[in-house]
């Protein structure tokens, strides 16, 4: 409450959702986006309770300028675009995570959090993922959040400055976009399903992801943002479950169907070309350290999560 918080990339997913949870708990909120996938319909509801800067981190913004107390820094190129354009990736994943880092460490602030990825892992030797199990950088994206990573550690090292690193996992939920070309597994496949279409899968369904639930997420934000455990940590945030993309389309496709069972109304899921971007076979991560040190689990399960998803979906007509 009456804390100042930046969250760069708060037009987005995580940063949207993060955004109004803030703003509820009493938070003075400032987002900076440049609404490259961004989308100021995620922050209809709160416009008038934030302020909302229209600007790219790597081009003159000056964070300094709102004095944050807390930042959120989750302004970043995801694994699609990353894998067209890799050195925008570099320029936005890596410049404009040290340029933040930069800027803080001129004036620190209380707290810095960064949400990396567990693509960190690529394809792990073993299952669950621990934090400091080996590192297999499979793509541009999962290299330039690293990179990130380990200037949160150097500054934190080097200058003091308070960074908390979260390795999110597939995260899923409100306000994750499918007129976005580079949107989540869950999302596109709710919106096909509401239609009527079959559900479309790249691969043979069998490869495994951690899916983790949006209001979670937000929870271990928020526990990285006032935690003094959290300062200089690493942590896990998913749910330690393996799912298989044929299990998740499954799922989606019964909880429509079944709001249907008097009409005509099928879906049937159907397998794709696998996509250069679909290059690990298994995912499940060990969030012991998360819970252990600020006390987060999650609270959701895959199908709760997925019936609030739709729910939501639902509301929006």
């Amino acid at each position: 409450m009456n804390k100042r918080v930046l969250i760069t990339g708060g037009a987005g997913f995580v940063g949207s959702n993060l955004a109004h949870r803030l703003v509820k708990e009493g938070a003075d909120v400032i987002v900076v986006d440049n609404l490259f996938t961004g989308d100021l319909e995620n922050l209809k509801d709160i416009l008038g309770s934030i302020a909302f800067v229209e600007e790219d981190i790597t081009e003159g913004f000056d964070v300094n300028d709102y004095q944050p107390e807390i930042i959120y820094h989750l302004a970043a190129r995801n694994i699609s675009s990353s894998m067209k354009d890799p050195i925008l990736d570099y320029s936005t994943n890596i410049g404009g995570t040290l340029l933040l880092l930069e800027a803080v460490r001129e004036r620190h602030v209380q707290r810095f959090i960064y949400p990396s990825s567990a693509s960190v892992h690529g394809n792990p030797r073993y299952l669950p993922i621990n934090e400091d199990d080996g590192i297999n950088l499979l793509t541009p994206y999962a290299t330039s959040k690293y990179a990130g990573e380990g200037y949160c550690t150097a500054y934190y090292e080097s200058y003091n400055i308070p960074t908390v690193v979260l390795r999110l996992s597939n995260v899923y939920g409100p306000r994750q976009s499918v007129s976005n070309p580079f949107c989540g597994v869950v999302a596109k496949f709710m919106n096909w399903a509401k239609n009527g279409e079959n559900i479309i899968m790249h691969g043979d369904g069998l490869s495994t992801r951690d899916y983790t639930y949006i209001d979670d997420v937000v929870d271990a934000l928020i526990l990285a943002g006032i935690s003094p455990k959290a300062e200089g940590e690493v942590f896990n945030v998913a749910t330690g479950i393996e799912t298989s993309t044929l299990e998740l389309a499954n799922s989606v496709a019964i909880l429509h169907i079944l709001d249907h069972m008097d009409d005509d109304f099928d879906i049937d899921v159907v397998c794709a070309d696998r996509r250069d971007i679909d290059n690990i076979r298994r995912r499940a991560l060990n969030i012991e350290k998360i819970r252990r040190k600020l006390g987060w689990m999650p609270r959701y399960t895959l199908e709760s999560g997925l019936a609030l998803t739709k729910k939501w979906e639902e509301g929006k007509k």
